[in-house]
């Protein structure tokens, strides 16, 4: 299991920009692939983007591709979500997660429990 601490939600009026990060305290990124999940109100928890653990690949879900950008800092053990041109339907509670491999965060399904952080609200006003 990985302790995930994630930070950097908030309001933003639809146009604007977010940056999401997500610490995993004493581990070692580059031994896991990252992911962030969201889930908004009475919807189900959904793939955003997950990036490899030498940082070399990332993988969007369609509707924020070319709006969204993963990155990973492993000497400080963060990985990063950079959200631009958000849109109101981005407004969720937005979860780290990691994986053994990325297959793993094609899905929350295949997410251990003791493998997510507490989430983080992001509210995009229109």
């Amino acid at each position: 299991q990985v302790q995930l601490v994630e930070s950097g939600g908030g309001l933003v009026q639809a146009g604007g920009s977010l940056s999401l990060s997500c610490a995993a305290p004493g581990r070692t990124f580059s031994s896991y692939a990252m992911g962030w999940f969201r889930q908004a109100p009475g919807k189900e928890r959904e793939f955003v983007a997950a990036i490899t653990g030498s940082g070399g690949s990332a993988y969007y879900r369609g509707s924020v591709k070319g709006r969204f950008t993963i990155s990973g800092d492993n000497p400080k053990n963060t990985v990063y979500l950079q959200m631009n041109s958000l849109k109101p339907d981005d407004t969720a509670v937005y979860y780290c997660a990691a994986g053994d491999s990325i297959v793993v965060l094609t899905t929350p399904k295949t997410v251990r429990s003791g493998d997510w952080g507490k989430g983080t609200l992001v509210t995009v006003s229109s």
